[in-house]
């Protein structure tokens, strides 16, 4: 066992300022990649996209595979690395993810490095294939975007390695299945449909009639209370009483680490055993965004002071 974990959140193909952090936490380049003497990453997926001219997905995949592969990091699939194999993966000689303009769109940064690269882009993939959609470890608790244990343990009958195989991928991208709706909770968070007529704009532009809610948030009162992202304005939904389906995350439960949301701000935790550490690295130094760690050496109640990132 690792002296301790650095749990890093969603990268985005930003390999410049993953290799900035990794050698902010002590990490050292080797012949098998990044490595720690005593401690080991855990990435919370979401490794690819975002950003049409970004091209640095090559560079930061060599990064991540690497340590994966050689044992100094441990990872979780991410909604993007879920798209990507639905994307790329044909059933009954369609993708199991239509290539629409849009679905394209939010997929180019990645099709421009690897699309003329058939060999690569499928070992790629074949990495993706083989990251599990949660980890339980000693202390704590991984997974991309939302911790429920009813979806859990849905999937572990499924899959007891957590591991997507190609039957559970064409289920889990098949709406109206229990797998579907269990994948994307899970990975995308939970949703919450919103009144007829009532819609918003989400990051890329694109309307929405369902809202994402934070499922950690034990004090709010109304839907408004939970929405996300944070600051959406739902209407006359805000005032709507929480749904009482939402998943709940017991407060004696070991700490859970999450990623996807797109938070801003001074990193520090959610409540004392759920932290999100993605603060939207895309927007960059000038927007506010920043690549954030954790460094997880087993408190049960999680500090504010063991978050970090680069200046």
């Amino acid at each position: 066992m690792p002296q301790g974990y650095d749990i890093i959140g969603d990268i985005h193909g930003h390999a410049a300022e993953l290799e900035q952090l990794l050698l902010h936490l002590g990490y050292r380049e080797t012949g098998s990649g990044f490595r720690h003497p005593g401690r080991k990453v855990v990435f919370l997926g979401d490794f690819i996209d975002r950003g049409e001219h970004l091209r640095q997905h090559r560079r930061l995949l060599e990064i991540v595979m690497a340590m994966v592969n050689n044992g100094h990091a441990l990872a979780v699939m991410g909604n993007h690395e879920l798209n990507a194999l639905a994307y790329h993966t044909l059933h009954k000689g369609e993708p199991l993810r239509p290539r629409t303009p849009k679905n394209t769109r939010q997929h180019q940064a990645f099709l421009n490095e690897f699309d003329h690269l058939p060999e690569l882009k499928g070992d790629v993939l074949d990495f993706f294939r083989q990251l599990p959609l949660w980890l339980e470890l000693e202390g704590c608790r991984v997974v991309h975007a939302c911790w429920d244990q009813q979806h859990v343990d849905l999937l572990r009958d499924r899959a007891p390695d957590a591991r997507l195989d190609h039957e559970l991928l064409v289920a889990a991208s098949t709406r109206g299945t229990p797998e579907f709706v269990a994948v994307e909770t899970l990975l995308k968070g939970y949703e919450v449909s919103l009144p007829e007529g009532i819609t918003f704009a989400d990051k890329d532009g694109n309307a929405r009639k369902a809202v994402r809610v934070q499922w950690w948030n034990k004090d709010a009162t109304c839907l408004g209370d939970i929405a996300l992202p944070l600051g959406v304005d739902i209407g006359a939904a805000a005032s709507l009483s929480v749904p009482e389906n939402v998943p709940e995350y017991p407060p004696d439960a070991i700490p859970c680490f999450i990623g996807h949301y797109w938070l801003h701000g001074e990193p520090g935790p959610l409540t004392h055993n759920v932290a999100c550490l993605d603060y939207s690295v895309v927007k960059g130094r000038k927007g506010g965004g920043k690549l954030v760690a954790y460094r997880f050496d087993g408190e049960q109640k999680l500090e504010k002071a063991r978050f970090t990132h680069t200046d």
